[in-house]
């Protein structure tokens, strides 16, 4: 059976020429893949990519790195050639780690950028299937439906309705009709340019209608190509994270710099070295430089991107993840979020009969019930794509027979998409040889009973049908035939005179791990609520098998247009199903959510729910049936389109949160101590303890702990169990800020307690400084554990898996074990040799460490970190 539109809306006398023919074979996949070899991707020029040396020469520009070189540069001047050439390798160490850490972020973002490529659906060796946008060849069929964005430009084979939005190439913004070449008649002549009547260009939005396409220029081939424009995204405004951890950085940056002025001031009057003070001075900037600070965002946000697009969800904002943690509702679709998508047609009613159908076991549909399943099939599209469409087409091809033969030289005239005023979809078929036009109406059983002229007694029989097999969880569906004169077309399809003709249902199973999902998220404090256009009765059945509470009642759309604001922002408090309700009745629910203080995440696929998306905080789009408009509109993308994978996204969103707030924590624990020892042996007079050579050994432990090891860190075991975190709250909390101060204030001083022992025992300097940067070392690897758990167990902490981890500690011993044991380097770093008595303290100070701290963290109420 095949189908088309050569009628447009606006022009009654079209040439009934312009059908949909059969589809086409398209090309094969062996000469899509030769073309794509030959032509390349189909894309514009991406900005320059930041290689190696690109991103060398960035990181050589960081202050970390030209303090190295400062303080290198002054060891040359004192004479001090071992110390010099430790800090040139120093800075060379940590160049090439940050170019590391930069190229694996710039490969992550290299494949989220393949994954957001518009997707492009293509016919090829007869089969229709999508693919990335980029992979679209010259040649290839693209189906083209309302809410796609136009792969490349193509030549219009066949179209119904269409309408093209192509201001990003013309600036205006009137929608463009698009006619099938070749097409004759009064409809183009007011077209200046034939040709452009009948292409498409890449870009350029599908407003309205369906066709089929022939691509012929791809990339910079095309239009869009030629005159040079560039897709760029929209400016995005900085994160809340972002936004705070600036403003730390400049707090941290400007104390920093105040202090090493001052300590070069004072070490150049009180002991006369203005060399000795600005090494001094650099060794304390280069201890309160918080440099990791923005580098550990960037990586926890990509990498977080990354991961969650694992768990097949796509982030388009990086805000998201931030935002993610505080979801407090979730409004969901049923119909292929919560459901496979995978309709079958297991019942039909007609003329007060019913029959059951097996698909595994269907014969020919009986003769009562064949006109319900034709005029079924001819209210759908001649190629659909919607599940219940394809269910349609699939029971005509194997329920009636000659069914391939019986419409494929019927041409679609005219049809009436579904709107809100009229739930029904109609379409209008000239048969050839016959007189008039034949008519077929499908839609909500209310509407095309209203339709069929049903009255009253007959309307509430229907509707108690409806209502038993929708209890029983079936998408139930009417429809309706009319015979017509011939255009012109009345403005609604109410003109035409129906002839009721029976009920259709159709089946889509639950998700299988949709109500373990659903009790997840009860569980996190989040309530799940569908807002679905099924009828009230399907919702209803569909909420129970989900578990989703519907104690307080059910909204319907209608409901929704009479309620006022106020009176929707107090129902929502309590309802959590909403069905029949309409794309633009979405937009009300969620202001009203949010008006009643709520963070909402809102799924849609359509053109008109991208207004909803936009206005919800987590906007969900969806990757497999979605539109390109909704896609855009959208803060994340389910590449699946399955419920639990929201459900995975908002764990993941969690982990990460909590994992940035870990290394911020840790970040900030750590340098109280080291900056405290830099400016203690000024205080007290006693030569300096740590020096760069000192400094730029430590950084190559923070760094790769804060940027690698927490960020792979698990997730804690009650991440699920805990309310949404206040999307207002701050990441650096006043409590969270003085945990972390208290953590380096106890380190400072337990090292500090060691060297005055030494001192008063009269150890040497070189071992004093020895024992001071051993147990310093020991102390951060305590740290890590006190800041990677939330929960005060320490074998908790030592048993959560990370391979990173104990990667980062072997390199770490590895290192220090030189450092002291190897004559030449232990010079370098101007160490002692330590005594069994020595390391003996140090294992006394790291175990009272984190005794103390992990104690701290078990009593209520006490002064500590707790997860957001």
């Amino acid at each position: 059976m095949s189908a088309g539109a050569g009628a447009q809306p606006g022009h009654p006398d079209a040439d009934p020429g312009g059908s949909l023919p059969p589809m086409p074979q398209g090309l094969s996949e062996a000469e899509a893949r030769r073309r794509l070899r030959r032509e390349g991707y189909n894309e514009l020029a991406r900005p320059r990519r930041r290689n190696l040396p690109r991103i060398a020469i960035e990181v050589c520009g960081e202050p970390m790195f030209e303090l190295l070189i400062a303080a290198s540069a002054i060891y040359f001047l004192l004479g001090s050639i071992g110390e010099a050439f430790v800090l040139v390798g120093s800075a060379i160490t940590t160049v090439a780690i940050a170019i590391v850490q930069e190229s694996r972020t710039e490969r992550v973002l290299e494949a989220l950028r393949d994954l957001t490529s518009p997707r492009a659906l293509v016919v090829r060796d007869g089969i229709s299937r999508r693919i990335p946008g980029r992979e679209v060849v010259r040649g290839d069929v693209v189906v083209l439906s309302e809410g796609d964005r136009v792969p490349a430009d193509a030549i219009v084979l066949s179209s119904s309705d269409l309408q093209a939005d192509e201001s990003l190439l013309t600036g205006e913004s009137v929608p463009v009709e698009k006619f099938p070449s070749g097409s004759s008649g009064s409809v183009r002549e007011h077209f200046v340019d034939h040709a452009a009547a009948s292409r498409v260009f890449a870009g350029t939005m599908i407003v309205r209608g369906h066709g089929v396409g022939e691509v012929f220029a791809t990339g910079s081939s095309s239009e869009i190509g030629k005159i040079g424009k560039t897709l760029g995204e929209i400016t995005a405004e900085p994160s809340l994270l972002s936004v705070q951890v600036r403003r730390l950085v400049r707090v941290l940056a400007a104390i920093g710099i105040g202090l090493s002025l001052l300590v070069v001031v004072l070490y150049m009057f009180l002991r006369g070295s203005w060399l000795d003070g600005l090494l001094a001075g650099i060794t304390l900037a280069m201890s309160l430089l918080p440099e990791e600070f923005p580098l550990v965002l960037t990586i926890f946000m990509v990498m977080g991107a990354w991961r969650i697009s694992k768990a097949q969800v796509l982030t388009r904002r990086s805000a998201t993840i931030e935002t993610l943690g505080s979801a407090t509702v979730l409004c969901t679709d049923k119909t292929g979020t919560m459901t496979v998508n995978r309709m079958s047609i297991s019942e039909l009613v007609a003329e007060g009969e019913t029959l059951h159908l097996d698909d595994k076991d269907l014969g020919p549909i009986p003769e009562k019930f064949r006109p319900l399943v034709e005029y079924g099939v001819l209210a759908s599209e001649a190629h659909p794509f919607d599940p219940m469409e394809v269910a349609f087409h699939d029971l005509g091809r194997k329920g009636l027979a000659g069914y391939d033969d019986a419409h494929g030289n019927w041409i679609l005239a005219h049809e009436y998409a579904l709107t809100q005023e009229l739930l029904a979809v109609t379409h209008v078929w000239k048969a050839p040889h016959q007189d008039g036009y034949v008519v077929a109406a499908k839609g909500a059983p209310e509407t095309v009973a209203r339709l069929g002229g049903l009255r009253d007694d007959d309307r509430r029989g229907l509707l108690e049908t409806v209502d038993r097999m929708a209890a029983r969880g079936l998408r139930v569906i009417a429809v309706a035939k009319s015979s017509f004169a011939g255009p012109p077309w009345p403005e609604s399809p109410a003109a035409f005179r129906f002839d009721f003709l029976g009920l259709v249902g159709l089946a889509d199973p639950l998700r299988p791990n949709v109500r373990a999902a659903v009790n997840e998220c009860r569980g996190a404090g989040i309530r799940v609520v569908m807002v679905t256009g099924d009828y009230p009765a399907t919702a209803a059945a569909i909420a129970r098998e989900a578990g989703i509470d519907s104690s307080g009642g059910m909204i319907t759309g209608a409901q929704v247009v009479e309620m006022s604001d106020e009176e929707l922002r107090e129902r929502v408090k309590t309802v959590n199903v909403f069905a029949r309700t309409l794309p633009e009745q979405k937009l009300r629910l969620v202001n009203a959510f949010k008006s009643g203080g709520e963070v909402v995440a809102m799924t849609g696929d359509g053109v008109n729910d991208a207004p909803s998306l936009k206005a919800s905080h987590i906007g969900i789009a969806m990757g497999g049936r979605g539109t390109d408009v909704a896609r855009e509109a959208s803060a994340i993308v389910l590449l699946d389109d399955d419920f639990s994978s929201i459900v995975r996204a908002i764990r993941l969103g969690r982990r990460i949160y909590d994992n940035v707030r870990k290394a911020m924590g840790f970040l900030l624990a750590v340098h109280v101590p080291i900056a405290g020892l830099s400016l203690l042996p000024i205080i007290f007079g006693w030569p300096l303890i740590l020096t760069p050579v000192h400094i730029a050994f430590l950084e190559l432990i923070i760094d790769p702990v804060a940027s690698i090891v927490f960020e792979a860190e698990t997730e804690e075991p009650d991440i699920m169990r805990r309310p949404p975190r206040d999307a207002r709250a701050p990441l650096f909390s006043p409590s969270a800020i003085g945990w972390s101060i208290f953590q380096g204030a106890w380190v400072f001083i337990a090292i500090a307690g060691v060297l005055v022992e030494s001192f008063w025992r009269g150890l040497p300097s070189p071992e004093m400084r020895a024992l001071a940067f051993v147990t310093l070392v020991a102390c951060d690897c305590v740290l890590v554990f006190v800041n990677r758990s939330f929960s005060p167990s320490v074998v908790l902490a030592v048993r959560r898996p990370n391979r990173a981890l104990w990667l980062v500690f072997a390199v770490t011993a590895a290192l220090l074990a030189i450092t002291l044991v190897v004559s030449p380097v232990r010079l370098l770093f101007a160490f002692g040799i330590l005594t069994a008595a020595d390391y003996a303290r140090v294992g006394i100070v790291a175990v009272a460490t984190i005794g103390i701290l992990e104690s701290l963290k078990a009593i209520p109420g006490a002064w500590k970190p707790a997860p957001a």
